[in-house]
């Protein structure tokens, strides 16, 4: 009897785990957990990840910040406080991050320090999509949402009844800049927040456009309010506008930045979301993962598994990222990260060679080969402009990672047929690398000669 229902039940078990196997995904983007990997800490790593809202190799990111400014692991799980939405362009905690800057809608009494604006939050009221993120501020009484594009986003706020209800703009510490356009419904500034690998004059651009007028306009720096100034340099910059709202008031938002100018960051901010609704630009986000992650059909696997394998390879689609933009005759161009002019010719930034060169590399060569080819023009045009191949670019050389694996990554893609215009530059840098010593330990061949 005993061994009969054994059996029975094991019997019941394989036919639910059978049931339970996926056939077909025809949404594919609906099944990647963004928080995978998130509950981390320096001590202890599940993964050290964050929840990017992007598009595959987007130029920026957006992610709800609950780490202090400067901190590396900028979202953890177990946080239960968020202290803004941060613009990020970090490949991991170790490297940190550059260009960054945060918005933050805040309600009742007027806070500004990343502290005191902080509002507690709960996974229960969030929604983390790669094309879509939404979570419910408590302390404020406010829903923010957000969408991406490559170069731009938009957000969506849902304020309470309140005539005190403001956002927060900081450009972060290390040098930066703001200037409010009441106007125009409009903030520009730069943040010059970075960890290395930059020319000084290094800046991340970024303009915010609002479609409600402001009530309320001030600077504010370090832990200082300005109230008779719209336009702040120093240090550590930020604005304030307020406005009066309704109970479920939804105010929109668009923002865009770029490394060359303001008025670079004002074409991305046209040319990518324009006069497009949030919904539209939401559609657009998800629409363009779902075209990267249907290079790959995936059968067989449990439930568990195909979110697993959807979870990875959105990872796998992050970094590096595209460093170009499109100037107003619609090319190509892009800021140097390491000359600090800005020059024709695709770019990218945020990876290190070791291990990648093993896996990551390979695999864009078959499955997304036009995507790698512009990243070998964008070698070519580091060894240009660096005199070396980087080893790891964030965004420029970075003193980590030793050895001549950049070599690894362009023999791959030549070898797999993926070949640009630029072979001969690039053998040359291989060649240059591997026999000479590079303005860093980790750039060429340290200890050649």
């Amino acid at each position: 009897m005993k061994r009969f229902i054994f059996l029975s039940i094991f019997c019941l078990l394989a036919c639910i785990s059978n049931s339970q196997l996926v056939s077909k995904v025809s949404d594919p983007v609906e099944w990647i957990n963004t928080l995978m990997g998130s509950d981390s800490k320096p001590s202890l790593s599940n993964g050290n990840t964050y929840p990017a809202i992007a598009v595959p190799w987007g130029m920026n990111f957006w992610i709800p910040q609950t780490g202090m400014m400067g901190n590396g692991w900028a979202y953890t799980y177990s946080s239960d406080k968020i202290r803004g939405f941060k613009q990020t362009h970090q490949p991991s905690p170790w490297m940190n991050d550059y260009g960054q800057f945060s918005i933050m809608p805040v309600t009742g009494k007027l806070r500004f320090n990343q502290n005191d604006r902080a509002s507690w939050f709960s996974h229960k009221a969030e929604v983390a999509k790669p094309y879509y993120y939404s979570v419910y501020l408590a302390d404020a009484d406010v829903i923010t949402e957000i969408t991406p594009s490559e170069r731009a986003a938009q957000f969506r706020f849902t304020y309470p009844e309140s005539d005190s209800s403001y956002l927060v703009i900081d450009a972060f510490d290390k040098g930066s800049y703001v200037k409010i356009i009441p106007a125009e419904k409009k903030i520009i500034g730069f943040t010059t927040r970075n960890s290395g690998g930059v020319p000084d004059n290094f800046r991340n651009y970024f303009v915010i456009q609002l479609d409600k007028a402001f009530t309320l306009s001030m600077g504010w720096h370090d832990s200082t309010l300005v109230k008779d100034s719209i336009e702040i340099t120093a240090k550590h910059a930020g604005a304030i506008i307020g406005f009066k709202t309704s109970r479920g008031e939804k105010i929109n938002v668009k923002v865009a930045s770029s490394f060359i100018s303001h008025e670079q960051a004002q074409l991305n901010l046209d040319k990518e979301v324009g006069k497009d609704a949030f919904d539209v630009t939401k559609q657009k986000a998800k629409s363009a993962w779902n075209k990267q992650l249907s290079k790959l059909s995936v059968e067989g696997g449990t439930i568990e598994q195909t979110k697993t394998f959807y979870s990875c390879l959105y990872r796998t689609l992050q970094f590096p990222q595209k460093h170009y933009e499109y100037n107003a005759a619609g090319e190509i161009v892009h800021y140097s990260p390491y000359n600090g002019k800005t020059l024709p010719g695709y770019m990218f930034a945020g990876t290190g060679f070791w291990d990648t060169f093993r896996a990551l590399y390979p695999f864009l060569n078959f499955v997304y080969p036009s995507i790698n080819k512009e990243m070998q023009e964008g070698l070519a045009n580091d060894f240009r402009e660096g005199g070396f191949l980087p080893e790891w670019s964030s965004p420029g050389f970075r003193n980590v990672m030793v050895g001549n694996n950049s070599a690894s990554v362009v023999a791959d893609a030549y070898i797999k047929g993926v070949r640009g215009p630029d072979m001969n530059l690039l053998w040359e840098a291989l060649v240059k690398g591997a026999n000479n010593e590079g303005p860093l330990n980790a750039v060429g061949r340290a200890g050649v000669k």
